[in-house]
C-alpha cells in the first residue's frame, strides 16, 4: 500500500514570520537543512504531499498575488533539486471560520483515507501542534519541528505522546529517521503446521525477543541480533510433536523474507560480507545480496543434535534463507565442538549480514555498476 508524508509549508519548510504571512521577498528563507534533508527524503516510498493553511488566501488581507509569486520560488527552488510535490492542499479559510478543510480537520484529505494508503505508516510533519493533531486524526504518525526540550513539553501537555514520533529541530535528523524506518519490517506466517511472526529493524533500535519452542535455535538466532546488530522479534509455535522440520524451516523463510523487505531498494548498502574464527573453529560465510540466489554448504557435523535442536536442520534453514533473501550464500566451516561449530556459522552469518546491511547516513548510492539490484 502506498504511503504518504504530510508536509506543512510555513514554519516546517520556509521560516515563518511573526505576522505568519510570507508575501514579501524579504520575509522568503528557508528552514536550515530543509531542502538537503528533502533531497534525501525523495526517493523513497512516499507520495509528498504539501500541506498548509494559509489564512485568508486570497481576501484583501492576504492577495493572492502577494501569495503565489514566492510560492512559486519555493517550488522552482526545490524542482531544481528534483523535489516534487505530488499533490499541494491548501486551506484559505480563517480559524474562525471553522471549515471542514482547515488542518487539524480532514477534509482536505479525503482521497488518503479510502484504504489505498497505509496510513498507519505515514507521516505528518509539522512544526505546530494543529500538525500532529492532524497526524492522530488522519491515523499516521506525527513529526514536529521544534528544539527537543519544548516539543516534548508541547506533546506531553497535549496528550499527544502515542502520536508523535520524533521531535527535532534539525532536518536532517527526519530525514535519517525517515531513512532508517523503511528497514523496519513485521510479517506473519501461518500454515497448517506453524504459526510465525517476524519483525526485523535493520537499524537495531527496538528490543529484540526470540521463542521458537526450541532453546539451541533460540540461542543461535540470538546471535544474529548481538552480531549483525539488528532487532529480531520472532515468536513461533509450531508442530514439535511431529519434529522440528517446520518450525525452524518456516523461521528462517519469513526471517529472509523480511530482511528483504527491510533492505528496500538497497541504496547505501554494503552489499557484500563474510567472516570469522571461534575457538578451535573456523567459520566462513560470504554473502551478496544483489538479488540472485546461490547456495553453497560445506559444514559437517558428528552428532545428530546440539541441545533440543537436530544439525541436519542447520543447512536448511541457511538455504531457506538464502532463497527468500534472494542472495548468494555460501557457507563454510571446519571444526570439533558440535556448538562451536553451529555457533561460529551463524555468528559469522551475522557478521556478514551486518557488514552487507549496514548503510552510511545519507549515502543512497546503489551498490551495482548495473543501475540496480
Amino acid at each position: 500500500m502506498k504511503k504518504v508524508l504530510f508536509i506543512d509549508r510555513d514554519g516546517t519548510i520556509l521560516q515563518e514570520p511573526a505576522d505568519e504571512q510570507i508575501d514579501r521577498l524579504e520575509k522568503f528563507r528557508f528552514v536550515p537543512h530543509a531542502i538537503t534533508a528533502l533531497r534525501h527524503i525523495t526517493g523513497l516510498d512516499y507520495e509528498l504531499v504539501l500541506a498548509s493553511n494559509q489564512d485568508g488566501l486570497g481576501t484583501p488581507a492576504f492577495p493572492t498575488e502577494d501569495f503565489q509569486p514566492l510560492h512559486d520560488l519555493m517550488l522552482q527552488t526545490l524542482a531544481a533539486e528534483d523535489i516534487r510535490f505530488d499533490v499541494q492542499l491548501i486551506d484559505r479559510s480563517l480559524p474562525a471560520d471553522e471549515a471542514p478543510t482547515r488542518k487539524p480537520r480532514t477534509g482536505m484529505f479525503g482521497a488518503y483515507q479510502t484504504g489505498d494508503y497505509n496510513l498507519a505508516h505515514s507521516f505528518v510533519i509539522g512544526d505546530r501542534l494543529t500538525d500532529m493533531l492532524l497526524a492522530q486524526n488522519l491515523g499516521t504518525r506525527g513529526i514536529l519541528l521544534q528544539p527537543p526540550s519544548a516539543g516534548r513539553q508541547m506533546v506531553e501537555q497535549s496528550g499527544l505522546t502515542d502520536v508523535v514520533c520524533l521531535i527535532t529541530d534539525d532536518w536532517l535528523s527526519i530525514a535519517d529517521f525517515l531513512n532508517r524506518s523503511e528497514r523496519v519490517v513485521h510479517l506473519e506466517r501461518i500454515t497448517k503446521e506453524t504459526q510465525v511472526r517476524v519483525c526485523v529493524d535493520l537499524d537495531g533500535r527496538i528490543p529484540s525477543q526470540v521463542s521458537t519452542g526450541l532453546h539451541f535455535y533460540d540461542h543461535m538466532l540470538q546471535q544474529i541480533v548481538h552480531h549483525a546488530g539488528i532487532s529480531l522479534q520472532i515468536q513461533a509455535t509450531g508442530d514439535l510433536c511431529v519434529d522440528e522440520h517446520h518450525t525452524m524451516e518456516d523461521v528462517a523463510i519469513l526471517l529472509g523474507e523480511c530482511i528483504r523487505q527491510a533492505l528496500g531498494d538497497k541504496r547505501g548498502i554494503g552489499r557484500y560480507g563474510y567472516a570469522l574464527p571461534m575457538d578451535e573453529t573456523d567459520a566462513v560465510v560470504l554473502l551478496d545480496l544483489g538479488g540472485r540466489i546461490d547456495f553453497r554448504w560445506d559444514v559437517c557435523f558428528t552428532r545428530e543434535y546440539v541441545g533440543d535442536t537436530p544439525t541436519e536442520m542447520f543447512s536448511h534453514v541457511f538455504q531457506s534463507l538464502a532463497q527468500s533473501m534472494q542472495c548468494n550464500l555460501h557457507v563454510r566451516a571446519r571444526g570439533v565442538n558440535n556448538h562451536h561449530l553451529a555457533e561460529g556459522v551463524f555468528k559469522a552469518f551475522a557478521r556478514a549480514l551486518r557488514m552487507a546491511v549496514r548503510r552510511e547516513p545519507f549515502d543512497y548510492n546503489l551498490p551495482s555498476s548495473k543501475g540496480m539490484l
